[in-house]
């Protein structure tokens, strides 16, 4: 028989095919993750941009909201002016 025995760190090519096997899987799971990461932080930016847009409407449609409470006040305070106004002629006139 032969009495010369092989092991595994004598075979360079073994050895050498491993550590590129290892290698790669760390690789791609590394790109796997990178990948999962990226896509949620997309997914969170799209959903914070969307909120921004939500509270950017909410937002004109408050500003509308006090615009016209706004100038329905103005109005009432012309009206009671005029009225005020009105009723100080009349007491002048009656002095």
């Amino acid at each position: 028989m032969n009495d010369t025995t092989v092991t595994q760190a004598q075979d360079w090519a073994g050895v050498a095919a491993a550590g590129f096997g290892t290698a790669g899987m760390f690789t791609l799971l590394i790109v796997i993750v990178w990948q999962v990461a990226a896509t949620w932080r997309a997914r969170m930016l799209a959903a914070r941009e969307e909120e921004y847009r939500r509270l950017a409407t909410k937002y004109a449609e408050l500003l509308e909201d006090n615009t016209e409470i706004l100038r329905r006040y103005t109005d009432e305070l012309s009206e009671t002016r005029k009225s005020v106004s009105s009723m100080e002629r009349m007491m002048r006139e009656l002095d």
